[in-house]
């Protein structure tokens, strides 16, 4: 209980420095600012793999599992990348909500602080109730593995349809509960006009992004389960990719449609993970297999959409 605690400070502090120091003042994040920060979340990541392969070395941490340091690295990387690159699709939608609510850009980054604080913990209660029903329902594996599979075949195939964040069932349903304005009064989430209080543009977009990310965790969880059940690796692989996922998004907003083709690789992950899922109790996929094809797919997924991106040009 111990390292849980203090991985949890460890992820409070950090918040409060980035809201409280780093972007104090609400300000546009640059390209060059967002690509810094990316770079250092991935560095940190890969570098947290070492700390995890000290815990489980030391015996510092639960290890239900009884994984060797090497393979809860492996499974923690593996994880990461995993959550990263499924969360691709995420940032595409956050780039919509936006636009849709013409959140300027020198606020982008307070409303997603927010939402990423309430991501970790709707993340953290469904990775707790995921990992209790697999260890509990042997056969859970089965219905994981076969909605990923549903789920990716849904992605390949169907057609893509325009997403309205002002047409979804979150936003028409909160209008009817309370005051909304287009007004907008700095970084408020909330405005007083006249006798009331009205929620500002900037709170509908957080409410519609906590919303959108519960919905592709729904994705996201299960196919990390397919490659551990552990409670740690799970949740820290989680954590690290959903605080990378500010920066990232700053980073690729503005190029989001020059990577049409990762798209592909992640139902080709999705296909995946969801059949390791269904055969766990048959088969047990090494380790290197699982981040050997995940990294693959992911790099193909870049370098084939940056060259037919370039050979349009």
């Amino acid at each position: 209980m111990l390292v849980w605690a203090l991985f949890i400070a460890a992820i409070l502090v950090f918040l409060a420095l980035d809201l409280g120091v780093f972007n104090r003042n609400a300000h546009i994040i640059s390209v060059k600012e967002a690509s810094m920060w990316t770079a250092i979340w991935i560095a940190m990541s890969f570098i947290f793999s070492g700390v995890v392969y000290w815990l489980y070395s030391s015996g510092s941490i639960e290890n239900a599992d009884q994984l060797t340091p090497t393979g809860a690295s492996m499974k923690f990387i593996t994880g990461y990348l995993i959550e990263l690159s499924l969360s691709i699709d995420n940032i595409f939608v956050i780039a919509i909500i936006f636009t849709s609510f013409n959140i300027p850009q020198r606020y982008q980054h307070r409303v997603l602080f927010w939402g990423i604080l309430g991501a970790i913990v709707f993340r953290a209660l469904m990775i707790f109730f995921g990992i209790a029903i697999i260890k509990k329902f042997s056969f859970a594996t089965y219905l994981f593995g076969a909605f990923l599979l549903i789920t990716a075949f849904r992605m390949l195939f169907s057609k893509e349809e325009a997403f309205n964040p002002k047409k979804s069932f979150i936003y028409r349903n909160l209008r009817k509960v309370m005051p909304i304005t287009s007004h907008m009064q700095g970084q408020k989430f909330f405005v007083k006009l006249r006798h009331i209080t009205a929620a500002t543009p900037l709170f509908m977009a957080l409410v519609v992004i906590e919303f959108t990310d519960i919905l592709f965790a729904l994705d996201s969880v299960p196919a990390i389960l397919a490659i551990t059940s552990d409670p740690f690796l799970v949740f820290s692989s989680n954590i690290f990719a959903i605080l990378g996922l500010r920066s990232m998004y700053f980073f690729l907003a503005h190029m989001i449609n020059r990577f049409s083709y990762l798209k592909y690789s992640l139902v080709a992950i999705l296909i995946f993970v969801g059949i390791k899922l269904i055969l766990a109790h048959h088969y047990t996929f090494p380790e290197w297999l699982s981040l050997g094809f995940i990294a693959v797919a992911l790099v193909l997924g870049v370098v084939v959409s940056l060259s037919r991106d370039s050979s349009k040009e």
